[in-house]
């Protein structure tokens, strides 16, 4: 018996973090960040390392497969809102990430200093907090 279209948006808005409005989607795309760049520290020089870096040294599909978190992000960005100047700030952010990031030995190098993820972050939370205030979080 096929599930009706109605109640599973139902389910999926009483699910929080699943929905449409702004909070949830900040809650998303702060969670995907989080996994991409710092989802455990490096013991001796407490530097934060996610999913980015590590899949990154798998030569090219590592890199493919975080630039699609990375374009699933902005897809996020888009559907917010947000205009087309901090969009291409945000492509171009994944861009240069996913290039560079294919280079061997340097790219990994890289990976690990540039974090593109969190710099889209930034631009996003700006955009949120500007222009949907009730989604701000106290970070303590």
């Amino acid at each position: 018996m096929p599930i009706s279209p109605d109640p599973a948006k139902a389910g999926a808005r009483a699910m929080p973090g699943f929905g449409r409005d702004p909070a949830s989607v900040r809650r998303r795309i702060e969670t995907m960040e989080e996994v991409l760049e710092r989802l455990f520290i490096v013991p001796g020089i407490n530097r934060p390392v996610g999913i980015d870096s590590i899949v990154g040294l798998v030569p090219v599909i590592g890199d493919l497969a975080t630039a699609s978190m990375g374009i699933w992000m902005i897809w996020e960005a888009r559907n917010l809102g947000m205009s087309k100047w901090q969009l291409t700030r945000m492509s171009a952010n994944v861009g240069v990430d996913t290039l560079l990031g294919a280079i061997p030995f340097v790219g990994d190098l890289f990976d690990f200093a540039f974090r593109s993820n969190s710099r889209n972050l930034r631009i996003i939370r700006k955009h949120l907090d500007k222009h949907h205030p009730s989604t701000v979080t106290i970070d303590g």
